[in-house]
C-alpha cells in the first residue's frame, strides 16, 4: 500500500542569542527568553508499506509480475515457472507454466516476461530467452504445457554463437491498454504485435482463436 506522509521541518530552534557563556555560566533564563521550535509543513512524500508477503514459491528470481483483469488473481513467473496467485491467499499459489526439464543440463530457453492480457482474464503471454511469445489460454488446463498462440521468426542460417542467443532473447512484453496490441523488447529492436481476436465465443470451453502479425521499428 501506498500512501502520503507530510513531511514536517522544524525551522527555528530554542535558542536565545542573549544567553550566551560567560565565564563558564550561563545566565539564569526568565518566562520571556523561553522560545519553543517552530515546525512548518512541507509537501507529502509517498511511503509504501507492506500488507501481505507471498512467499515460498519460487526458487529462482521473480522477473515479472501482473494483476489479472477479474481483480481477484495476480501472474508471478521466474526463469522457469509461472505461479498463479488469488490475492487473498498468501500461502498458496497455483503452478501453470513449467519449463523446467527432468535434466538441467537439457535446458534451452528460460522466461523471461509474464503479462495478463488487460481484458481477457483468461489470456496470458509470456516471453522465452529464444525470442519467441506464447499466448495461453487458461481454460484448456490446469498446467499449461501447450499455447494457444506461439509467435517466433525463423532462425537465421549461419553458425550460431552465444552473442546470437542474448541478441535474439525477448526482455520485456507488454499489452496496450485496449488489448489489441503487444509490444516485445529484445537486445537491437521493438516490436508490435497486432492480434485479431474472433469470435469472442461465448462457449467457455473453447479457446479463443488468434491471428498475430509483427512488424519492426
Amino acid at each position: 500500500m501506498v500512501q502520503d506522509k507530510k513531511i514536517k521541518k522544524i525551522c527555528d530552534v530554542n535558542s536565545d542569542p542573549s544567553r550566551t557563556v560567560v565565564n563558564g555560566e550561563v545566565p539564569e533564563a526568565n518566562s520571556s527568553s523561553l522560545r519553543l521550535p517552530v515546525v512548518t509543513s512541507h509537501e507529502s512524500s509517498p511511503v509504501a508499506r507492506c500488507r501481505r508477503v507471498y512467499s515460498h514459491a519460487h526458487d529462482y528470481h521473480i522477473n515479472s509480475i501482473s494483476n489479472n483483469s477479474d481483480g481477484e488473481t495476480f501472474i508471478s513467473a521466474d526463469d522457469l515457472r509461472i505461479n498463479l496467485w488469488n490475492l487473498e491467499i498468501t500461502n498458496q499459489s497455483f503452478n501453470i507454466v513449467d519449463v523446467k526439464p527432468e535434466k538441467m543440463e537439457d535446458l534451452s530457453e528460460v522466461i523471461t516476461s509474464a503479462e495478463f492480457h488487460p481484458t481477457h482474464c483468461n489470456m496470458l503471454a509470456y516471453s522465452s530467452s529464444k525470442g519467441s511469445i506464447r499466448l495461453i489460454d487458461l481454460r484448456q488446463s490446469a498446467l499449461c504445457d501447450s499455447h494457444s498462440k506461439l509467435f517466433e521468426e525463423p532462425e537465421a542460417a549461419g553458425s550460431k554463437s552465444f552473442f546470437t542467443e542474448i541478441i535474439a532473447s525477448v526482455s520485456d512484453i507488454k499489452f496496450a491498454k485496449e488489448g489489441r496490441y503487444l509490444l516485445s523488447r529484445d537486445y537491437m529492436t521493438l516490436k508490435v504485435h497486432t492480434f485479431t481476436l474472433f469470435p469472442l465465443a461465448l462457449d467457455m470451453r473453447t479457446p479463443l482463436k488468434l491471428s498475430m502479425a509483427g512488424f519492426k521499428f
